[in-house]
């Protein structure tokens, strides 16, 4: 089945950075984020550079996942209607899931931005965010994965 994957990766559309990450394994990327188009958007990015991608409307719904510990990497909205990008994080945590966090928001708070990057998010973006930085911290994010993975 991974080599399936691998030759359907090669049918999605090249991005100018595809080049500079290796699709060495199955990897699973989640966009949780209330708003469809940003989820959208983001999706397109991610699997453009060969990634596999599951989209969440909530946090709740991510939750009801039955593949939370599969994923790679967790790109969240920070305000969402029931449970918050940062609450979803801390859930994750304190159940033993070490998943590396990417936040966006369109409602920057100071005090919410420490407290995300307290608890270990790779980063905290403001929407709208650059294509290119959310790349950049998408590749840093799966190098931490990576490593933890490998301890």
């Amino acid at each position: 089945m991974l080599s399936e994957v691998r030759a359907l990766a090669t049918l999605w559309p090249q991005s100018p950075h595809q080049g500079k990450i290796a699709l060495s394994k199955l990897t699973l990327v989640a966009i949780v984020d209330d708003d469809k188009s940003v989820r959208a958007t983001t999706d397109s990015l991610v699997r453009s550079l060969g990634y596999v991608v599951h989209t969440f409307a909530s946090a709740e719904e991510f939750l009801r996942s039955n593949r939370l510990d599969e994923f790679a990497c967790v790109i969240a909205d920070v305000q969402m209607p029931g449970m918050s990008g940062v609450q979803l994080q801390d859930h994750l945590r304190a159940q033993g899931y070490r998943v590396p966090f990417i936040f966006f928001t369109a409602f920057p708070d100071e005090k919410i931005r420490a407290q995300a990057l307290a608890a270990g998010a790779i980063c905290y973006l403001t929407k709208p965010f650059d294509g290119d930085s959310l790349i950049r911290f998408l590749q840093a994010a799966l190098k931490t994965h990576d490593g933890e993975a490998g301890n």
